[in-house]
Order: C-alpha cells, then sequence, then structure tokens
C-alpha cells in the first residue's frame, strides 16, 4: 500500500475529532454505517434519521463531513444540501451525497447544489472511511487556519494597542513649543503604522547655550521606541557620565559608548545635535549618521550642516568630531528624519533629499508653514495617508 494511501486511511493528527453526521431515514443505513466505524476510535458518528431536524442537528453537534441520503420523506437530499450551504454555520462542511443510482443527471444535481463528493449506497467500508478522512482533513485544515488567521488578528490588534501606547509615550517626553523673543520652535511628529524610533527634543544647557537634538533608532516597533525614549531621557536629562553636553563631539562620543549595538539587541541610531550660543552666535554641532540640518538665512543663503561622523552603537572607539559655524540672525534650522524625505512614489522611484531642500526653499513660510506643507506634499508624493516611516521635523528660529 502507497504511503498516500495509507495517510488517508489512517487517524488523522488534529486536537479537532472527526465527527460524522449521517442524515438517512432508514435505521438499517445507521446501523451498517455504525458496524463500519465500530473500530475507528478518531470518528464520531452521530445519525439523524429525521429530515426536518437535520439543520439543527448540524449545527449543534458541527460535524466536519455529512453523508446525506438523497431519497427522503417530506425534505429531498438535494434541498437540506441547499439548506446547509444557505447556513452560515454549515456553508464549509464537506457534504458527500448517497444514493441508491449511479446516474450522471442525479450526480451533475448534486455537485451544483454544493455536494463535495458522491456515493453509491452502501459503499465499501474502506472507501467510505477513506473519502470520510480525506474530506474532515480539508475540513480541519479549514478550520485550523481560521483559528490560526483569528489569533494572529487578535496579536496584530494587540500589537496596534503596544504600538499606540508607545506613540503616545514618545509624544508625552517632547518639548513643548518656545515662543520668546530669544527662540521660536515649532515641531511635528507622525508615527508610522509601525512606529519608528524617532525622538527629538531642545532645551536650554544654561542661560547662553540653547541645545537641539533630533535622532532616528533603526527599524520599527515597540524595542525601537523603547532606544528612542531610553536615549531622549538621557539627552533631555544631561545624564550621561563623561559627557559634555555643550561639546556635540563628546556627547555623541558618549553616547556611543554607553548604546553599542552588542549591547542592545543589535539596535543603532543616528543623531544630530547642535548647542548655539547666544553670546557668540555660533552653532557648533555633530551628526552621527544622520541627514544634514538644513538653514536659512536671512541674507538668502542656505547651509547644510553634517559632519562625517559613523552612526552611534556601530563602532567602539570612534573619533568623533563638532563643526561650528557663525550665524546671522534671524536663522531657521530645520532638524528631521529620514522618514521627510525618503519617499517611494508610486512609480518606485525615492524622492532624494535634494528635492526636499529644494522645495522647502522654494516654499517659505511662517511659523509651522514649512513642516505642515512638505508633510501634506510628500502624503500626495507617495499616494499614502500614513506614511511609511516616522515624519519627525523640527524648525528652530534662533532671533
Amino acid at each position: 500500500m502507497s504511503n498516500s494511501i495509507q495517510e488517508i486511511l489512517n487517524p488523522i493528527k488534529s486536537n479537532l475529532k472527526i465527527k460524522v453526521l449521517l442524515v438517512d431515514d432508514q435505521m438499517i443505513v445507521g446501523e451498517t454505517v455504525k458496524r463500519m466505524f465500530a473500530d475507528e476510535s478518531d470518528i464520531e458518528l452521530h445519525f439523524c434519521q429525521q429530515p426536518a431536524e437535520a439543520i439543527k442537528t448540524a449545527q449543534d453537534i458541527e460535524p466536519t463531513v455529512i453523508l446525506q441520503d438523497l431519497v427522503m420523506p417530506d425534505i429531498d437530499g438535494l434541498t437540506l444540501v441547499k439548506f446547509y450551504r444557505a447556513s452560515a454555520k454549515l456553508k464549509d462542511i464537506p457534504i458527500i451525497v448517497l444514493s441508491s443510482k449511479e446516474e450522471a443527471t442525479t450526480k451533475a444535481e448534486s455537485f451544483s447544489v454544493g455536494a463535495n463528493d458522491y456515493l453509491v449506497k452502501l459503499p465499501d467500508k474502506i472507501e467510505l472511511i477513506a473519502r470520510i478522512r480525506y474530506h474532515s482533513q480539508g475540513y480541519i485544515n479549514l478550520l485550523e487556519r481560521n483559528l490560526a488567521y483569528e489569533s494572529l488578528e487578535k496579536s496584530q490588534n494587540a500589537l496596534a494597542r503596544e504600538l499606540a501606547k508607545a506613540g503616545e509615550y514618545v509624544v508625552s517626553l517632547l518639548p513643548p513649543p518656545i515662543k520668546n523673543n530669544e527662540v521660536d520652535t515649532f515641531w511635528r511628529f507622525i508615527p508610522s503604522a509601525q512606529l519608528g524610533g524617532d525622538a527629538f527634543g531642545y532645551h536650554w544647557l544654561d542661560s547662553d547655550n540653547f541645545a537641539m537634538y533630533l535622532l532616528d533608532v533603526c527599524g520599527h516597533g515597540v524595542g525601537s521606541a523603547l532606544m528612542s525614549v531610553s536615549a531622549l531621557n538621557v539627552l533631555r536629562g544631561e545624564s550621561l557620565a563623561g559627557a559634555d553636553y555643550k561639546d556635540p563631539a563628546s556627547l555623541l562620543a558618549a553616547l556611543n559608548r554607553s548604546y553599542q549595538m552588542s549591547d542592545h539587541n543589535g539596535l543603532y541610531f543616528t543623531i544630530w545635535y547642535g548647542v548655539f550660543n547666544k553670546q557668540s552666535k555660533t552653532l557648533k554641532y555633530a551628526s552621527g549618521g544622520h541627514p544634514p540640518a538644513f538653514v536659512k538665512l536671512p541674507n538668502g543663503e542656505n547651509l547644510q550642516l553634517a559632519n562625517d561622523n559613523f552612526i552611534i552603537g556601530g563602532l567602539p572607539e570612534f573619533p568623533y568630531t563638532s563643526s561650528e559655524v557663525q550665524l546671522e540672525l534671524p536663522a531657521e534650522i530645520f532638524i528631521y528624519s529620514d522618514g521627510v524625505y525618503e519617499i517611494e512614489k508610486p512609480d518606485g522611484i525615492i524622492w532624494e533629499l535634494d528635492e526636499m531642500f529644494d522645495f522647502v526653499i522654494k516654499n517659505p513660510g511662517k511659523d509651522y508653514f514649512e513642516i505642515d506643507n512638505l508633510l501634506a506634499y510628500i502624503k500626495e508624493l507617495s499616494g499614502k495617508d500614513i506614511l511609511d516611516d516616522d515624519y519627525s521635523m523640527m524648525k528652530i528660529v534662533l532671533k
């Protein structure tokens, strides 16, 4: 006997039991089928002799296959097949029609109303059991797949709720806008559906030095968000040992020592960090694998501020460096993550960084205008209302 045939004859390996509902008005048929199944411990037989009770019985016992006699009093078998298929609870259960005749027209009609198989009664025991196992296996597979999908959907919904909570927590840590005679700040943080690892902030280090920073942890999900929150708290609280928060290079080196990939499940982040001294009107900055800050000066000049430092967490002893620039005030500084410009257009082409700079230059405005205008444009550009990555952008106006 071949392996495939033996598999059909063998009991099905599943937590769900084979349940057979036999609907036939003849008691002798019920007794005969019962004897056929006597040695099959995995097959549970239910017998319904009254056709009027067939639908309710099927709904109550939830069989894995129905053996339906065609010729019955009051309600014929084909009508019952139609009723099974019209029931939301029974519509997918395999139905084997039992007939006393081998007729092509009767077979065709049976299949047309929803039967899965056709047997002339009473069939050979081996054949009947094989067909019952075959059809039950297919139905049990369907049930288990549906259960798996339901479980997956519940898990995805739970994850979505966790991501939403994580996103709300990140937002709660972001600084309130500032608007005074020294500095104005404007920002937008729009988490992606999967929640990325963006976080940012700004604060006065002392009466003269104003720090501004934005970081982007690799990947998506709760793990990336938690790491961004950890790094943000270190920046906000100025709690990193061995770091000079007024010296961007010193700070990035200290972050790199504390957030090595090998200690944080392979996660790393990019960062742009700058310190503006209001007395000297200088901006000292360092970027670690991060896109350049974009500066608009009142004389019409535009600057891109970045240096060739590596990501945070990649190389333990990387020698981070800072740069410094004198600013003419008022100066507008835009700090952002790659989710602002790495936009895939419907044709598959990626919108480039220089195109983003060009858009901001050609569409100036006050307060939130550039940030919100850019957000609306990239949604239109991508054809998506919910972006693939976090949209994080700060506009800091130094006066």
